[in-house]
């Protein structure tokens, strides 16, 4: 392409380096792909803690918003999420030009109730049906506080949602989520998520552990961990791994009464990717059936036997290339029968077959790149 013709605005919820957890993964790499693509990428990211990434330097422009979290926005009728990213700096600076914009997420849609912006070609990139997520969200937290935020921001979600029909188009992580918003909102197509490698790096042979990973402050991910710990990992003499990012106090507590299960936090990039590569398995489980997991695809690119429950896999057409589980016992019975296998060559070029079918960033891209110009 000719990329002096080719401008495009990205408002990323959060800064997006480290591409650190999954959000920001989806986000980092697709901004990579438009940018190796011959676009020119005018990034916009609201800062609340990560800080300013030199690596973004790399786009044709980046600019930080301070995300305003104060208790009050928490108050409004507009999903908190959207509203502590409504941003004046941003809106004249996206007045500088016509360029088309594409909104990461439903908390970046806020221009699309602006005036002044009204004959824009503004595109959304849907990570999930965010009521859904945070309606399954609230069902997993503990906490009372915690819990009646969730619900509420899913009630606020869901009557805000109908923004979308203002949108110029939808991407739709998976087909399951292009289908929901197809239904109501229509121009909706499946972009699928970008990862950092598009070739499968597993290693053959076997491991002698057993992995979780995840952000593990987060209540789905804190959950799936503890419910392996004490309903699968306490029944093996496998070793096994929890590992992740901010773990609380209460996961550190489940851990440690088994002498096989190891916690390791806060790990660089380079030890946790030696980690999933030298797991025999990789464990992944979750009960919010929405969107992409995407540590499922650093899996599957990286890792050996990939071990799942459906709901991970559900709506992805991944389910070929894992194990399914559900009960306890099956989950046990997998991990023994897996660790005496051997992964082999032909497992590596059947996933990578695969994954090239879905998952090339340089081919999604071009999705993109056609629906926007």
């Amino acid at each position: 392409m000719n990329d002096t013709d080719y401008h495009l605005h990205v408002i990323a919820f959060d800064v997006p380096y480290p591409a650190n957890y999954g959000g920001v993964i989806d986000v980092f790499y697709r901004i990579k792909a438009l940018s190796e693509a011959g676009v020119k990428v005018h990034l916009h990211c609201f800062e609340y803690g990560r800080g300013e990434a030199e690596v973004l330097n790399r786009c044709h422009e980046v600019k930080y918003y301070k995300r305003d979290t104060s208790f009050w926005k928490q108050l409004r009728r507009e999903p908190y999420v959207v509203a502590s990213r409504r941003s004046e700096a941003l809106v004249k600076d996206l007045l500088k030009d016509d360029y088309p914009i594409l909104c990461e997420g439903l908390h970046t849609t806020a221009i699309l109730t602006d005036h002044r912006l009204r004959n824009r070609k503004v595109f959304v990139r849907a990570h999930n049906v965010e009521h859904d997520y945070y309606r399954l969200l609230a069902d997993s937290e503990p906490t009372f506080w915690k819990r009646w935020f969730y619900r509420a921001e899913a009630r606020k979600l869901k009557r805000y949602e109908p923004i979308l029909k203002r949108a110029a188009g939808i991407f739709a992580i998976t087909p399951k989520d292009a289908d929901y918003f197809n239904a109501r909102y229509g121009h909706a197509i499946v972009v699928p998520g970008f990862s950092a490698l598009s070739k499968v790096c597993s290693e053959t042979g076997r491991g002698d552990y057993v992995l979780y990973h995840g952000n593990l402050s987060v209540v789905e991910n804190r959950k799936a961990a503890e419910w392996l710990i004490e309903a699968v990992f306490s029944q093996l003499e496998i070793p096994c791994v929890v590992a992740g990012l901010n773990p609380p106090d209460s996961l550190k507590d489940a851990c440690e009464p088994y002498a096989n299960v190891t916690l390791k936090a806060n790990l660089e990039d380079a030890e946790m990717m030696d980690l999933i590569r030298n797991a025999q398995v990789n464990v992944m489980v979750t009960d919010q059936p929405t969107g992409l997991k995407l540590k499922l695809l650093n899996a599957l690119y990286n890792g050996r036997f990939c071990l799942v429950n459906d709901d991970m896999v559900r709506g992805t057409a991944l389910d070929r290339l894992c194990v399914v589980a559900e009960t306890p016992g099956q989950f046990i019975a997998e991990i023994q029968r897996l660790m005496e296998e051997d992964f082999t060559e032909d497992d590596i070029a059947e996933r990578d077959e695969a994954m090239k079918e879905l998952y090339q960033n340089d081919r999604n891209a071009e999705l993109i790149i056609t629906s926007v110009f």
